[in-house]
């Protein structure tokens, strides 16, 4: 196995893509839907997957390297293990540093998305063949912005919640399910740093080592519990809904902003929002790394107006906040001379309904409609063996409860859900309940 540095030089001729091997000869343990292997007997059986099966392959850099790559997974049979590292903490935004695929007749490859920016031809490649990605939100829009888009998924961990199982992390999964323990410690590595250590890349490797086996177990069991059409309403879902839009404040996200009291210290915390949002963008860092939210907070309570009013706070002591001083006291100081029409509003109206906890006191029919919904909900998830926010998503049923159709009925409240995004195999299990327990309140009323 060579060092990362001598992989990202290797020549044209060199190798890329590791050779295809058979799968592992033993058969692993396997826990039933909503049952795990018990975890003393898990952390015995298991095996330890310390490295590879081919070894770690040489990460693809250049048009040539990554041309032999899309030949050969074109090439390949089956589905495709997708993974993709990003450097979340670290670098500004989301982008993929790393992405890693494993196909059977192509054995594994990691490519090198700085390198290689453009993976459409890949994707091209790739196109009717089914993509299994582990927690696929989470890495869709990365692999969209390089050129990767599926158009047919398998999503493990969403598999993994549908059939009941209450460990769904990759490697929980897979060692409970197929009965070998991947290597940890990496996920949370700055993936933007090069070379990538080795040690990294074999990590990386093994993140797609096993995904086809494990799709390919828990498609039997989804088809075993007659769950299969539930996860392909699923996936398709995912793969249907677009990108979330920007938030129109995002400075509003603001961690503990809720101490800030007046609309003046709002007008600081956008100030000083937008400023190390400019900052970040600018030097490619994580906002946090440059400023960090409880600093953001505790300079719109104090608003100081010299230097020497921000070594008072402890929060501005550490080197990284220190060096922008200048830019946090204009920002402060701007939100200050602001008039007081530009200040921002304290408390925007929301398009859903209030929180719950106030719902007995505004409207007691609603709260009585939401817990009657809850009640349903959480019964037939209980029932079937899944979340009960997998079976239907908590903000739909408290629009639901909080606004319900004019004329109740089933159909009335399947098109309600259907409306907010509901999948027709939830609303053929909730829809009949749910209208059935608001008319039982209905009926009490009137009585």
């Amino acid at each position: 196995m060579g060092s990362t540095a001598k992989a990202a030089g290797e020549s044209a001729q060199n190798v890329e893509v590791s050779d295809t091997a058979d799968p592992p000869q033993e058969a692993p343990p396997q826990g039933a839907p909503g049952q795990e292997v018990p975890q003393q007997e898990a952390a015995s059986a298991a095996k330890p997957l310390l490295e590879p099966r081919e070894g770690v392959p040489p990460v693809v850099t250049t048009p040539a390297e990554l041309d032999r790559v899309v030949a050969a997974f074109a090439a390949g049979t089956g589905p495709v293990a997708v993974d993709a590292e990003r450097a979340s903490g670290y670098r500004y935004g989301q982008r993929a540093y790393l992405i890693q695929l494993r196909r059977a007749g192509a054995g594994t490859a990691l490519i090198d998305p700085v390198a290689v920016p453009d993976l459409a031809g890949l994707g091209a490649a790739l196109a009717d063949t089914e993509m299994v990605l582990h927690a696929a939100n989470q890495d869709l829009p990365c692999l969209a912005e390089v050129g990767i888009v599926p158009r047919r998924l398998f999503d493990t961990e969403l598999a993994g919640r549908l059939l009941g199982y209450p460990r769904v992390g990759l490697g929980s999964m897979v060692e409970n399910i197929l009965g070998f323990a991947l290597e940890k410690g990496h996920s949370a590595a700055d993936w933007s740093t090069r070379p990538l250590p080795e040690d990294w890349l074999k990590y990386a490797a093994l993140d797609v080592e096993l995904l086809v086996e494990l799709r390919d177990v828990l498609h039997e069991k989804l088809v075993e519990t007659g769950k299969l059409d539930w996860a392909l309403e699923e996936f398709a879902a995912i793969l249907a809904t677009p990108p979330k839009p920007p938030r129109a404040d995002p400075w509003r996200r603001t961690s503990g902003i809720h101490r800030v009291r007046n609309r003046r210290g709002l007008a600081v915390v956008r100030e000083l929002w937008l400023t190390r949002d400019r900052i970040a963008r600018e030097r490619d860092l994580s906002p946090g790394r440059v400023l960090q939210d409880a600093a953001i907070v505790e300079l719109a309570v104090r608003q100081p107006r010299s230097p020497a009013d921000l070594t008072e706070i402890p929060a501005m002591r550490n080197r990284g906040a220190r060096r922008h001083q200048t830019a946090w006291l204009k920002a402060v100081a701007r939100a200050r001379a602001l008039p007081d029409r530009a200040l921002p509003e304290a408390n925007l109206p929301g398009d859903g309904p209030p929180p719950a906890h106030r719902w007995a006191e505004r409207d007691p029919a609603a709260a009585e409609r939401l817990k009657a919904a809850r009640a349903v909900v959480a019964a037939l998830a209980d029932e079937h063996s899944l979340p009960t926010e997998n079976l239907m998503q908590p903000d739909s049923v408290r629009r639901l409860a909080w606004s319900p159709p004019p004329e109740v009925s089933a159909a009335a409240v399947g098109a309600a859900l259907r409306e907010m995004g509901a999948r027709p195999w939830q609303v053929a299990l909730v829809a009949t309940p749910i209208a059935k327990a608001f008319l039982r309140l209905e009926s009490k009323d009137l009585g």
